[in-house]
């Protein structure tokens, strides 16, 4: 057994990042200023987008995304039921209505046909979930939006390397949103990130996530001399620090190095764990790029001898730290209560939901610690 618990999603975090808060802290700009800019240019080279426009988070992004392509209560928005609350929650902030449509059992995205089935009169938008890093089929979703005018919101929380034929994931509906959480590809501790084509609705989101103000503080108090600012909309307070940009606009560098580093895990667990009595994630299409974000198992009693959460705390007991994504959006209360979801009315995301584990997958893993997962899952099954 280890000596220490292996944290599930525990983030690399290296000397540049420490360097460039400590930097920001002897400068005294803590909130938002030229670090979050330059992030924000860095992220967009990055996406081939020519706009990104930092927020304090990913559920902020989207929540904004939602109201700057007008959408109004009662507006009906289709979305998957496998996925983190804040994908729903996100919409319901909005005044819309969340409407969900199942999973494609191979890939675990939105399956396109389920979501015809869903359209309605109300319906506006479309906002799938790249899960995992893996890109949903956005040829058959943007087809369906353009059948029906609606609009696109791409969650890519766990998308930030995805390609879809050879698209950066988040750049091909109207919006895309990024997060940058601690256990995300890259992290800023919390923060994420809105991207898209279009200038005017750019504009929209970074005036919306500070108040509604036609000024940040950097643009009213840098050594520019003070310039007074208007209130143009009543926005919010979701702007993201130079503090947290601090981090990211380093972890961004190391990007694709960090994922040459979890494809070799990602290997390594295909190769040790293949012949285990699990469903292990299926291969991916040669003309997309898997963010590589999550490894999910799914434990299935009948075929394992073993419920998932008794695998899960089994892999606790030997200081192994997991994940579960997700529990189905069905399963919580407060979406029963609110908007009558059934997990019956949605199979294989509540199937999913109940036998998926996720194993730990990040470029601070050693080859050591790898060993012991492994190890930890056959002495689990054995």
């Amino acid at each position: 057994m280890r000596d220490q618990y292996l944290v599930f999603g525990q983030p690399l975090v290296e000397q540049p990042e420490i360097d460039e808060v400590v930097d920001s802290l002897r400068k005294s700009w803590l909130g938002t200023g030229p670090k979050v800019a330059e992030f924000e240019r860095r992220i967009a080279a990055y996406k081939q987008v020519p706009h990104a426009v930092a927020v304090n988070s990913c559920t902020a992004g989207l929540h904004l995304s939602c109201l700057v392509l007008g959408l109004r209560p009662g507006d009906e928005v289709i979305t998957t039921p496998l996925t983190f609350c804040a994908s729903v929650n996100a919409i319901v902030h909005a005044g819309a209505v969340p409407v969900l449509a199942d999973v494609d059992p191979v890939t675990m995205n939105l399956d396109p046909e389920q979501v015809r089935r869903r359209i309605t009169p109300r319906t506006r938008a479309l906002l799938p979930v790249h899960f995992a890093g893996r890109a949903c089929e956005m040829d058959a979703l943007m087809q369906i939006a353009s059948e029906h005018d609606l609009v696109v919101i791409e969650d890519c929380a766990h998308a930030i390397e995805t390609e879809y034929r050879g698209r950066p994931a988040g750049t091909i509906g109207d919006l895309g949103v990024l997060s940058f959480y601690s256990t995300k590809n890259i992290v800023t501790g919390e923060g994420g990130m809105v991207l898209t084509h279009d200038a005017t609705l750019a504009q929209r989101v970074k005036r919306a996530a500070l108040h509604g103000m036609s000024a940040d503080a950097w643009a009213r108090f840098s050594d520019d001399g003070y310039k007074h600012y208007d209130v143009e909309e009543i926005g919010f307070k979701y702007n993201m620090m130079d503090l947290q940009a601090a981090i990211g606009m380093h972890q961004i560098t190391r990007v694709e190095d960090w994922w040459q580093r979890r494809l070799a895990i990602w290997n390594r667990y295909l190769a040790e764990l293949s012949d285990l009595p699990l469903e292990l994630p299926a291969p991916w299409p040669e003309t997309d790029r898997h963010a590589l974000h999550l490894f999910t198992i799914l434990v299935d009693e009948a075929r394992a001898g073993i419920a998932r959460d008794e695998l899960l705390m089994r892999l606790h007991r030997d200081r192994i730290g997991t994940g579960v994504h997700y529990r189905s959006i069905p399963s919580y209360r407060v979406y029963q209560q609110r908007f009558g979801f059934r997990g019956e009315d949605y199979p294989v995301a509540w199937r999913i939901g109940q036998q998926t584990l996720s194993l730990p997958l990040s470029p601070k893993l050693t080859d050591a610690d790898v060993d012991d997962v492994i190890a930890a899952v056959r002495r689990a099954l054995a």
